[in-house]
């Protein structure tokens, strides 16, 4: 089971800022991503990285730090290894949309 890293930033911008450190920074894949409209109409966005744990450790870390020079972070989290029913039941809602296509063939 890979680890999955979570950075969840207030703006786009911070969040396009954070995976794109993320992923410069060490071997994972976005596995999903998150948009809700939150308090003030002020946009939350959740990345979700996938990979081993030092890999997702050290990417989220790069992430967070560059989301917070653009932006602001509500939190950042990495779970090492996470239970199927999170991806199947919880990630799957939240896909990005190549990987929904490649799914369905």
């Amino acid at each position: 089971m890979h680890a999955l890293g979570m950075i969840e930033t207030v703006g786009y911008c911070a969040a396009v800022s954070a995976a794109d450190a993320a992923v410069k920074a060490a071997d994972v894949k976005i596995a999903a991503i998150e948009k809700v409209i939150g308090v003030q109409g002020a946009l939350g966005v959740t990345l979700h990285l996938s990979g081993d744990v030092a890999a997702v450790a050290s990417a989220v870390d790069a992430g967070k730090k560059e989301a917070e020079r653009v932006g602001k972070v509500i939190s950042a989290h990495v779970i090492p290894s996470t239970h199927s029913n999170v991806a199947e039941k919880l990630l799957s809602r939240f896909k990005l949309n190549a990987d929904k296509q490649t799914e369905r063939g």
